[in-house]
């Protein structure tokens, strides 16, 4: 059997994403040169890879063990990227970072000062969901993940390196922002602008209301946290927060911190990495910046 890495590379996209076009996108590729690419790597195994039904197309068996050995492969060439980056020293390579859509605002602060110290070092950085986070830890794409709960049906290694404190909001003038000690039976009534399902924030604020046995109204949902502290401003309900999303919004009265029992609810900021992965020098130089230096610049 003769392949190319090329092939590989194309063929794990394809079976990742199954679907040819997203997979083209991804590449950079036309749909054309990618099928070509699948076709080419189909007649060198002498097997079909994938079959269509209707507009879905699927991993055929030989696909399925295919995309065993692709991922596989991808990993024996990403260890071998890191060891030779290894003999180049830290202030050269690449770091591959995503970070929770939640941490992305002192993400970058410490991202920015890294560059400072080293500027030899090129960094992809992605700014993404929780869903797409666990996926792409599943597929060992990222050096290194910054988010909250490690995420489950996942093997990482998570280290915890700052508290992330939820909060709970309200717009300039509300009527609880005067009052002190607020119990969260007297919530019950009030509605609330949430994260979407899935979301590691949303399952934290569940559980909590859950533990204490109190109805959690939700009204309306939104994909991020700054649609939810513009909606918060707008009088569309009461918001929970990380505090660390709140600095500007703070400094300009726009929205108030609530004095409410049992809160803020106590979390964490994780970096984390797929488990047993090798890292180059310069994600251990930054794993070990984040560990040390992140409380600087939150």
């Amino acid at each position: 059997m003769h392949l190319t890495i090329r092939q590989v590379e194309v063929f794990n996209a394809v079976a990742r994403l199954k679907n040819y076009t997203r997979a083209a996108e991804e590449l950079h590729m036309s749909q054309p040169a990618v099928s070509m690419q699948i076709k080419q790597l189909e007649s060198s195994v002498g097997l079909s890879l994938f079959e269509q039904m209707g507009k879905t197309i699927y991993l055929t068996d030989a696909g399925k063990h295919m995309y065993d050995y692709g991922r596989n492969i991808t990993s024996l060439l990403d260890e071998a990227d890191a060891v030779f980056e290894a003999m180049k020293g830290v202030e050269r390579g690449r770091l591959i970072i995503s970070v929770a859509t939640t941490a992305s605002h002192f993400a970058t602060r410490l991202l920015a000062e890294f560059t400072k110290q080293h500027v030899g070092i090129t960094i992809s950085l992605d700014i993404t969901n929780r869903e797409a986070l666990r996926r792409q830890l599943d597929n060992n794409e990222p050096d290194l993940v910054i988010m909250g709960q490690p995420p489950d049906g996942v093997e990482v290694e998570a280290e915890a390196f700052m508290k992330n404190p939820l909060v709970m909001i309200a717009p300039a003038g509300h009527t609880l922002g005067g009052r002190k000690d607020i119990l969260l039976a007297d919530l019950e009534n009030e509605s609330f602008v949430v994260r979407e399902k899935g979301s590691g924030t949303r399952s934290a604020i569940e559980r909590f209301f859950s533990r204490h046995e109190i109805v959690f109204n939700t009204g309306i949902e939104m994909t991020s946290n700054e649609a939810i502290k513009q909606a918060v401003e707008a009088g569309l309900g009461l918001g929970i927060v990380s505090i660390h999303t709140l600095e500007l919004e703070l400094e300009t009265k726009r929205l108030q911190v609530l004095d409410v029992r049992d809160f803020p609810i106590e979390r964490h900021w994780y970096v984390i990495q797929r488990k047993g992965k090798r890292l180059s020098p310069a994600a251990r130089a930054f794993k070990q910046f984040v560990l040390e230096q992140a409380k600087e610049f939150i």
